[in-house]
């Protein structure tokens, strides 16, 4: 598939998404939606990708939705320019690891995606985009980057399941925060929240992501990688029972894995793994 608003690119084992209007700090397009949808799939079903880079061209990470979209909406009310059907992930095969609906929806379908997605917030984050940040299995953010909910200030109330996942990343409390007064809040203060998981400067940001994300892709089994993304998010849905029989489940069947194989024979011959995520 080709690509007009992101840049999608591949390299030791790294698939980079890039939103691509600079000129706009990637305001979010329904287009856009589409492609990083597609780009996701084709990074998920790629041998070749082990791990998954989400960030933004030029100075901002994302901005939010396209102000051209919100000033129709208001002009005109809602229709389905704004919120068409939503862009349900068409795989292959089926993800039966996650048969939960809340992983389907339009955006949070992010963590049923079977490799992690790390996203490196290089400038402002806010709206549409603080949403998709946090659909992200780790955030590392620029020391220059912003972020701000802009709901309450625009009239709206907290998008796209924001409202489930944002207190269980920061708690509640500081989720309030946020989401009543709409304020731009900087990395450091980010960071103290729990939002992001690393503050790189804004020169180093990307080397870093690709450092750690390197690390990931030789290093780590992808099997593994697969398993504990799925036991992670499904746990938040789960009893402390049902997580540890699905856990019990899984450490059975990762036993007769290559990966656990590989995993014990590189240790012992000290020397680095060849895993293959079977």
């Amino acid at each position: 598939m080709g690509y007009a608003e992101i840049l999608y690119d591949v390299g030791d084992r790294i698939a980079t998404l890039t939103l691509n209007r600079p000129e706009k700090l990637n305001a979010w397009t329904n287009q856009m939606g589409a492609e990083v949808c597609a780009a996701l799939l084709a990074a998920e079903e790629d041998a070749g990708v082990r791990v998954i880079i989400l960030t933004g061209a030029g100075r901002g990470f994302c901005a939010g939705a396209d102000m051209g979209m919100l000033q129709s909406a208001a002009a005109s009310g809602v229709d389905r320019r704004i919120m068409p059907p939503q862009p349900e992930p068409k795989r292959n095969g089926a993800n039966p690891e996650f048969q939960n609906p809340g992983f389907q929806r339009r955006y949070s379908y992010f963590p049923s995606i079977r490799k992690p997605i790390i996203a490196a917030i290089n400038g402002p984050c806010a709206g549409l985009g603080f949403v998709l940040s946090l659909y992200c299995d780790l955030r590392f953010a620029s020391d220059t980057a912003r972020f701000g909910t802009a709901f309450a200030r625009r009239g709206l109330i907290a998008e796209h399941g924001i409202s489930w996942m944002l207190p269980r990343l920061i708690g509640p409390a500081q989720a309030l925060d946020l989401l009543l007064s709409a304020r731009m809040i900087d990395a450091a203060e980010a960071a103290r929240m729990g939002l992001v998981n690393r503050v790189v400067p804004a020169g180093q940001l990307l080397p870093e992501v690709r450092a750690y994300a390197g690390e990931l892709a030789t290093m780590v089994s992808p099997h593994s990688m697969s398993v504990i993304k799925q036991q992670v998010y499904n746990a938040l849905m789960e009893t402390l029972e049902e997580a540890t029989v699905a856990a019990d489940k899984a450490m059975l069947e990762s036993f007769d894995s290559q990966d656990f194989k590989e995993g014990v024979a590189h240790f012992v011959e000290k020397r680095a793994p060849a895993f293959t995520g079977k």
